[in-house]
């Protein structure tokens, strides 16, 4: 287990967030599938399974093998905060909450956070989209690279971001993407069914929502993704309102399920009120990773 070098990464990623004097290593990630697809497209499913393959294996090279030297340093305090500020950069959780509380004020933004069309969108529907992506996310830029992070240390964060990256990228069921994309939403599907669950049972424990609790994956599984269904459903049912329902996605309606049962007219007091479990998220992720350290 990887503790503290969890710990240490979580602290500086609340404190910090993104390093803006550095090209961010998704941001590289995200340089080489354009690489790829720019001369190895062709739409089939084994062609996307080489990109895959092809990207996680640098990925976990390069990453297990910088925690393979420093570990020659032995258990020192400076390997462990070393390792905690490289790992600091597979979380997400100081950006996505700054970037869902800007929507508050500079409601355009959202167009930065989603890919669904945002031309047409009323107030409520971009206030809905901002809870949505914030829940969502949390399971995605939060707690699922602090699960892999404990488990299998920065290597195994850093395979997840690859794996996650490659599903926002080429993970589309669209005419380009159908099959060359399947291979990695798949393997995205794989990675993420636990930590969406985790995260969708601390959004409905943290709020103190029975219902969300105990109502979550009935609704969460009428979403056509195995798992961001869940945390948007119990955000959802704990807020009292109701997520989902039709969106606009590349100029055509698609039909969706509607999470939750509660106001469909969504205020940006709804916002605010989905970010106010962020301090309950922090004092319990703390709490839990200081008595990881201990033990």
């Amino acid at each position: 287990m990887y503790f503290e070098i969890t710990f240490i990464a979580y602290i500086i990623d609340r404190c910090f967030g993104e390093f803006g004097f550095m090209r961010h290593p998704v941001v590289l990630m995200g340089d080489y599938i354009k690489w790829f697809e720019g001369r190895y497209y062709r739409n089939t499913v084994l062609r996307g399974a080489l990109l895959t393959f092809s990207l996680v294996s640098i990925v976990f090279i390069i990453s297990y093998g910088v925690q393979y030297l420093l570990s020659g340093w032995g258990h020192s305090d400076l390997q462990v905060i070393i390792l905690g500020i490289i790992a600091s950069t597979t979380i997400a959780s100081k950006m996505l909450y700054d970037s869902v509380k800007e929507i508050i004020i500079h409601p355009q933004n959202i167009k930065y956070l989603v890919s669904r069309d945002t031309n047409e969108l009323s107030q409520s529907d971009i206030n809905k989209a901002a809870i949505e992506t914030y829940a969502e996310n949390l399971s995605d830029g939060v707690i699922a690279p602090l699960f892999y992070l404990v488990l299998f240390g920065p290597g195994g964060a850093f395979v997840y971001k690859a794996i996650n990256t490659l599903d926002s990228m080429v993970g589309y069921r669209n005419r380009k993407y159908e099959k060359f994309g399947k291979f990695s939403a798949k393997l995205d599907d794989t990675a993420n069914y636990i930590p969406s669950r985790i995260t969708a049972l601390l959004i409905a424990v943290l709020r103190g929502s029975k219902k969300a609790l105990f109502h979550f994956y009935s609704y969460g599984k009428k979403h056509e993704s195995p798992n961001a269904g869940h945390p948007i459903s119990a955000m959802a049912l704990a807020l009292g309102i109701k997520l989902g329902g039709d969106t606009s996605y590349f100029g055509k309606m698609k039909s969706k399920p509607c999470f939750g049962a509660g106001n469909g007219k969504i205020g940006t007091e709804d916002i605010e009120n989905a970010l106010s479990l962020q301090l309950r998220l922090d004092i319990f992720i703390f709490i839990l990773l200081g008595l990881g350290v201990i033990l």
